[in-house]
């Protein structure tokens, strides 16, 4: 049973499978585009939607140390996976790297956990989208009912009911987004690209406006004091709120699971990686402190925070306050589609090996894109985005999150071991300290999550397991070879 489960694939079929064109993909993206995909899943997440729940919560000012803490460990997993996309230039990202490093069941477990990273990631940030989209038209007098801008599902310490039916925007959302990715690979980069640009200007208009309004008092206490919980304030809030934004750098990762899109993989997937992980640490850092303060992180836990730091401002720049929240609408639009569009090439890369259907691997031969995948991965975020509130979603995809970074570490660990001879177009510095380092402390963050995050995760992978025993076990091309 050991050796069954722990099957890995050869290097060099995957070499193999990564020159040629058989994948029915078509090689769209260079190193500009990639980086362009990077900042487009980056930045939205984090700035609009996760930094108030975390400063509101955990971290109050110094959610801006969590922002670095958190930096500096996806820096460590970005080296990593830039030396395996280099490597190993597949799509798939992390779940391939585990399936040839470590084994098959390993690889299930790192794809269940990037299928709840990504569909979970792309939902939470759709649920802010419908926030900022129902304020904007309360500006306008024409304010939205909340039994249908709201997620009937509430969390926090257990779950309950909130009375409202459904969070209709967010579902609209995704399900215009998933039209877009089905239309093709170069539409959905020309779309970003849009947004990326709108999204850039917005957060230095951001930065610009709110300086003037800076009220120093609002950093103080810098570390809030903790309330006598632990991950409540305090140094231990601080860094349960830096796990918690590892859900704002979901983005330099997806890079890697588009590889079979790239035109030159080896060199300009590491570039996008390292590329966006840069600029949007320096964004964050620079919002974090205008956003804490212009306003008091005590107000923040809300869906749309930048919302609330814009209204400050709206005696004096009404019109630029309805500019901004309209570009960060379209900016979170583009987060929802680079998620949605990573998914559908995890099961996509899952479906190959067979340890899924093989509908979810059929390439439609107009499009060049897998229709099929595309709609149930919508459907599925439809659902979620619905039903489920943003803080639940985001806890969920921070755990996932940093579990994947700490395998992707331990991988190149395990390859610099086993294929020393393989060519590496990029290679991590310092090894094998910055791997150790990185995935010790993926893993060391997750402690800093309640027992009720740790359940919603344990239930998730429970239901994995399940799937994979029952179906993907049996399937699994690699076992019949």
């Amino acid at each position: 049973m050991k050796k069954g489960l722990f099957i890995r694939k050869s290097m060099r079929s995957e070499a193999v499978e990564g020159e040629e064109e058989s994948h029915g993909l078509k090689r769209h993206l260079k190193a500009f585009h990639l980086v362009s995909i990077g900042i487009g899943a980056i930045i939205g997440a984090g700035i609009f939607v996760i930094t108030g729940q975390a400063a509101a919560e955990y971290a109050g000012p110094s959610i801006v140390l969590s922002f670095i803490i958190a930096a500096i460990v996806c820096a460590f997993a970005g080296l990593c996976y830039a030396e395996l996309s280099s490597m190993i230039p597949i799509s798939g990202g992390s779940y391939s790297y585990a399936y040839i490093a470590m084994g098959e069941f390993p690889a299930w477990i790192v794809g269940w956990c990037a299928t709840a990273q990504y569909i979970f990631s792309s939902s939470a940030v759709a649920v802010g989208w419908s926030g900022y989209f129902s304020n904007l038209l309360r500006d306008f007098g024409l304010p939205l009912s909340e039994k249908f801008t709201q997620a009937p599902l509430v969390f926090s310490e257990s779950w309950g009911l909130s009375g409202a039916l459904i969070n209709l925007p967010a579902v609209i959302l995704v399900t215009m987004v998933g039209v877009l990715i089905s239309v093709g690979i170069r539409a959905a980069a020309r779309f970003n690209h849009a947004m990326v640009f709108i999204k850039l200007a917005t957060v230095i208009l951001f930065i610009i406006l709110g300086i003037p309004y800076i009220q120093s008092d609002n950093w103080l206490p810098f570390i809030p004091e903790n309330t006598g919980v632990f991950g409540e304030f305090g140094l231990s809030g601080t860094f349960r709120a830096a796990g918690l934004l590892f859900f704002a750098y979901l983005g330099f990762d997806t890079v890697a699971t588009l590889s079979q899109d790239a035109v030159n993989p080896q060199k300009d997937v590491p570039k996008g990686i390292l590329g966006s992980l840069f600029i949007c640490t320096l964004a964050y850092i620079l919002v974090s402190l205008v956003l804490t303060g212009v306003v008091s992180y005590t107000l923040l836990g809300v869906p749309d925070p930048m919302s609330v730091a814009l209204d400050v401002t709206a005696s004096k720049f009404v019109g630029v306050k309805f500019l901004v929240k309209l570009a960060i609408i379209a900016g979170l639009a583009s987060v929802v589609l680079v998620q949605l569009l990573a998914q559908t090439r995890i099961f996509l890369a899952m479906s190959r090996d067979g340890l899924i259907p093989h509908a979810f691997c059929r390439i439609n031969k107009v499009s060049r894109t897998p229709v099929f995948t595309s709609i149930i991965t919508c459907l599925i975020g439809m659902v979620i985005s619905g039903l489920f509130p943003v803080n639940a979603l985001g806890q969920l995809v921070s755990m996932s999150t940093l579990f994947i970074f700490a395998m992707v570490c331990l991988g190149v660990l395990l390859l610099r071991y086993m294929h020393p001879e393989m060519k590496r177009g990029f290679k991590v510095p310092l090894v094998p300290y910055i791997p150790f380092i990185g995935m010790v402390a993926c893993l060391g963050q997750m402690l800093f999550f309640p027992l009720a995050s740790w359940a919603v995760l344990l239930g998730w992978l429970s239901l994995g397991l399940l799937i994979y025993f029952a179906y993907g076990m049996k399937r699994s091309k690699l076992r019949r070879q």
